[in-house]
C-alpha cells in the first residue's frame, strides 16, 4: 500500500512544536512559508509526532518517490517540463512525520548522500536510493528536515571521483561566496490576479512595448552604504515608482537567479531555479514582480541556456562524467566566456532547461523571457577558428541539435503561457527566428534588431558635417525591419567594456550631445519595433556602467539631465497614445518613406500608420545643427497638422523652434497630391498628426 503524504505548512508546525528531539545532535531549522495550508488539526497532528524523542535511525532515508512512471518516460524523452514539481527538495509528510524528500538526476554516480547541517555534513548517514529503472535517478525521504535547511549533495563516481554539489533544482542557495543549497518553497499569496487577467492585452504584438533594462544590484545602493546591496522588497517602493512615471510598459531584469561572481552580472548562473540570495529570498522577488504587475508594468526576466560555469559545486561535471554538456571541448567549451555548453541532444538536459524556463513563467508570473547569446547556440562555428568546431551531419555550420531545442523550447512556453512573450538576443541573420515553428521558424515573439543598433550608433557617433556621406546607415534598416518581429536595443552591452555611456558617443559640445541623444531617442522611438532602454539612459548618465556603483541620480539636479528624463517619459507616452506607433509595428503596411534621399541636408521623412488612416502620423529628422526653414514634403491626406512633439522644445533643454498647426496645400511632392512646409529644428525630430 502507497504511504499517505501531505504537504504541509511549515511556519504552523513550528509554532506547535515545542522541543527538539534530544537524540539528534542538530534538528532542522524550520522556517519561512510552507508548501500548502491545511487544517489545524494536522498541523497539531505532525507537531505531536515531531515533539516524540525518536532513536537515531529514525532520522535516517526512507524510501519514497514522486515519480510516476509516466514521468520518468517523459523525462527520458526531454519532454516533462514541470520538473520541479519532482526534482530537489521538497517539505512533506510521510507517515505523519515532516521532514523533506530530495531527488537528484546522476546516472554515472554509484553513491549520492544528502549532507548539511543536520548530520554534521557526514557523507555516510543520508544515503539516497537509485531508481530500479536506469532512469539515473537518486531520491529518498529524510525525516525532520524542514524549510532552511542547508544541504550538498555528496556523490561519488565509478572512476573514484568524489564531489560535494549544489542541488540543481535549489529553490534557494546561500549568498555567494557560500555556495550550498537551502532547503526552500515557492509558496505565495499572489494578489496580481487583475494583471494576469488582461496580460495578454499589455503583451500582444500590436500594443506598445517599451521595456527598461535593469541591472538589480547597481540600480541604487543604500545611501547609507554605497557597497550595500538593497533587497527586492526595498528596493520596489521607488524602482516601480520610477519605471511608472516614466511610462515604461515593462521592465526586462538582467539574469536574478544564483550566480556565484558577481561581475558576470548574471550571465554565469548555477542555481537555475534559485533567485538570487543577494538580494532575498523567493518570495521578496515576487513581492517586487507583483507591486509591478498592480500597476501595470510587465516583467522580462533574461535567461541564460546557452551556457554555465565551471565551478565545483555547479553543473559541470555533475556525476563525475560531462553529464548537462558535451565531453568534447569543440561542442562543449565556450572561448568567449570560459563557459561551458548544454548538450542539447541529450533529452534530459532538454527538459531541464525548458522546465526551468516554464517554472519562471509559473512561479514567478514572468511576463516573458529574453533568452540571451541565441546566435552562440545556432551556429557551432560561433566564435571559433577553422579546426576548432565539428561539423554537423551534414556538414554544416548550424547546430541542429540547438535549433531543435529552441523549437521545443518556444512550443512548449506558448502552449502553457499563450499571453507572454519570448524575446531572442540574436545577431546573425539567421531566418525566421521569429517565424512559427510551424513555418520552419524558431517560434520566439520578437528579435533583437541588432543590425539596427550598430548601424543607427554608429551614424550618430559621426560628426554632423560627415553624415550626409553615410545616410545609408539610418535608411537602411527598413529594407529588412519586417522580415522579423524586431525589439530595437540600446541595451547594457553598448555601455561597457570601454564603449562608453550613450550621451558620451554623441559629438559636439554639451548643447549639440543632448540634442544628438534627444533625436537619437526619438529616432529609435518612432521607428517600427518595440523598445528598449538601459537603466541611466532614461536621464543621460555620463560614466560608463559599472555593475559595482549605483547609478549616477544626482546628475537629476542639472536641468540638460532633467530634460532627456522628461523627453523619455513624453515619447513612452506618445508611443502608448498613438496607435500609429504601435498597431502595425511589424508590417510595412505601418511604415511608409516620403522623404529618404536627402542626404544633402541630412533630413529623413516618413509616415507610421495605424488601423485607422485618421491617426497617420509624420516624423520629420534633421540630423544637423543647421535648422532648415520652409521645409517641404508630401503628406498622407489633406488636413491641419499638428506638431504634437518636439524635441526641440525648451522644456527638454532645447532651443524651442516650434511651429504652429498647418494647413496642407494642394501641392504635389514627394509622390503625394498635397504638401506642407514646417521649419525643422537644429538636430531634432518632429511628429505631426491631422486633426
Amino acid at each position: 500500500m502507497a504511504k499517505k503524504t501531505k504537504e504541509i505548512d511549515i511556519t504552523e508546525v513550528k509554532k506547535e512544536v515545542k522541543k527538539k528531539a534530544p537524540t539528534v545532535k542538530k534538528k532542522a531549522v524550520v522556517e519561512s512559508a510552507g508548501v500548502e495550508k491545511v487544517k489545524k488539526t494536522a498541523i497539531k497532528k505532525v507537531a505531536k509526532a515531531s515533539e516524540e524523542s525518536l532513536p537515531f535511525h529514525d532520522f535516517q532515508v526512507k524510501y519514497y518517490s514522486k515519480f510516476t512512471d509516466f514521468d520518468i518516460s517523459l523525462f527520458r524523452a526531454g519532454k516533462h517540463f514541470k520538473l520541479y514539481e519532482k526534482f530537489g527538495s521538497h517539505v512533506l509528510a510521510l507517515d505523519g512525520v515532516v521532514g523533506t524528500y530530495f531527488s537528484v538526476w546522476a546516472p554515472n554516480a554509484q553513491y549520492v548522500s544528502v549532507t548539511g547541517n543536520f548530520n554534521g555534513w557526514d557523507k555516510g548517514s543520508h544515503p539516497l536510493m537509485v531508481r530500479w529503472d536506469d532512469s539515473g535517478i537518486w531520491e529518498g525521504f529524510i525525516p525532520h528536515v524542514g524549510n532552511g535547511e542547508i544541504y550538498k549533495y555528496f556523490i561519488s563516481s565509478f572512476s573514484g571521483e568524489e564531489m560535494e554539489k549544489a542541488d540543481p533544482f535549489a529553490l534557494r542557495s546561500e549568498e555567494a561566496p557560500k555556495t550550498a543549497s537551502i532547503v526552500w518553497d515557492t509558496w505565495y499569496e499572489w494578489k496580481d490576479q487583475n494583471w494576469m487577467k488582461k496580460r495578454h492585452q499589455h503583451n500582444a504584438l500590436n500594443k506598445p512595448m517599451s521595456v527598461y533594462e535593469v541591472h538589480f544590484g547597481s540600480w541604487a545602493r543604500g545611501p547609507e552604504s554605497p557597497d550595500q546591496f538593497l533587497s527586492f522588497r526595498d528596493m520596489a517602493p521607488k524602482l516601480v515608482s520610477h519605471v511608472k512615471e516614466m511610462g515604461f510598459t515593462h521592465v526586462e531584469f538582467m539574469p536574478l537567479m544564483e550566480h556565484p561572481f558577481y561581475p558576470s552580472w548574471g550571465y554565469q548562473i548555477t542555481g537555475y531555479f534559485a533567485a538570487t540570495s543577494r538580494y532575498g529570498t523567493p518570495q521578496d522577488l515576487m513581492f517586487l514582480i507583483e507591486e509591478f504587475h498592480k500597476n501595470d508594468i510587465g516583467v522580462i526576466f533574461d535567461w541564460v541556456p546557452s551556457h554555465f560555469p565551471g565551478d565545483a559545486h555547479g553543473l559541470f561535471k555533475f556525476d563525475g562524467t560531462h553529464l548537462y554538456e558535451h565531453a568534447d571541448e569543440r561542442k562543449g567549451f565556450h572561448p568567449d566566456w570560459k563557459s561551458h555548453i548544454f548538450n542539447y541532444g541529450r533529452n534530459e538536459v532538454r527538459a531541464f532547461l525548458i522546465s526551468n524556463a516554464l517554472f519562471l513563467l509559473d512561479r514567478f508570473h514572468t511576463d516573458g523571457l529574453r533568452v540571451d547569446a541565441v546566435a552562440s547556440m545556432l551556429y557551432l562555428d560561433y566564435s571559433r577558428k577553422e579546426g576548432e568546431w565539428i561539423p554537423n551531419e551534414y556538414g554544416g555550420r548550424e547546430n541542429l541539435e540547438a535549433i531543435s531545442f529552441l523549437k521545443d523550447f518556444n512550443e512548449a512556453v506558448y502552449a502553457h503561457f499563450p499571453d507572454v512573450q519570448t524575446i531572442a538576443e540574436e545577431s546573425t541573420s539567421f531566418g525566421g527566428v521569429s517565424h512559427p515553428t510551424f513555418t520552419g521558424g524558431l517560434g520566439f515573439g520578437q528579435k533583437w534588431m541588432m543590425g539596427w543598433m550598430n548601424d543607427t550608433l554608429k551614424y550618430f557617433k559621426k560628426d554632423p558635417a560627415h553624415r550626409k556621406f553615410h545616410h545609408q546607415d539610418l535608411t537602411f534598416s527598413t529594407v529588412y525591419a519586417f522580415s522579423e518581429n524586431f525589439m530595437l536595443p540600446l541595451s547594457h552591452d553598448e555601455v561597457v567594456h570601454g564603449k562608453g555611456s550613450l550621451i558620451n558617443k554623441m559629438p559636439g559640445d554639451e548643447w549639440q550631445k543632448f540634442a544628438n541623444l534627444r533625436t537619437l531617442y526619438g529616432y529609435m522611438w518612432t521607428h517600427p519595433g518595440t523598445k528598449l532602454l538601459f537603466m541611466g539612459g532614461e536621464f543621460a548618465q555620463t560614466k560608463e556602467w559599472n555593475q559595482q556603483h549605483s547609478l549616477d541620480w544626482h546628475l537629476l539636479e542639472y536641468a540638460p539631465h532633467q530634460g532627456i528624463k522628461k523627453l523619455v517619459t513624453a515619447l513612452n507616452k506618445l508611443y502608448r497614445t498613438e496607435p500609429a506607433m504601435y498597431e502595425r509595428s511589424f508590417t510595412g503596411t505601418g511604415f511608409e518613406w516620403i522623404v529618404n534621399d536627402d542626404a544633402e541636408n541630412s533630413v529623413l521623412v516618413y509616415a507610421r500608420k495605424g488601423n485607422n488612416p485618421k491617426d497617420d502620423l509624420i516624423v520629420v529628422i534633421n540630423l544637423t545643427p543647421v535648422p532648415r526653414e520652409q521645409y517641404r514634403f508630401g503628406v498622407t491626406r489633406p488636413g491641419n497638422w499638428h506638431e504634437i512633439f518636439n524635441s526641440d522644445d525648451e522644456q527638454y533643454w532645447g532651443s524651442g523652434i516650434k511651429n504652429a498647426p498647418t494647413a496642407s496645400e494642394a501641392h504635389g511632392s514627394h509622390w503625394k497630391s498635397n504638401s506642407i512646409k514646417v521649419n525643422i529644428p537644429p538636430l531634432a525630430i518632429v511628429v505631426f498628426k491631422a486633426i
